[in-house]
């Protein structure tokens, strides 16, 4: 994938939002680390399952 051709398009961030609905249907929830001029670290945290 062409990572620079991604983002001079720009994106619709229907990716993000398709995660954070599935997470939270989970009981989870997606969290976001940013550090300016490095990017960001998206988080999914799920609930441990019982069996």
């Amino acid at each position: 994938m062409d990572t620079a051709r991604s983002r001079k398009m720009g994106g619709t961030g229907l990716g993000l939002s398709i995660v954070k609905h599935i997470t939270q249907v989970h009981g989870g929830q997606v969290t976001v680390e940013s550090k300016l001029g490095q990017g960001s670290t998206f988080i999914i945290h799920l609930p441990r399952l019982l069996t």
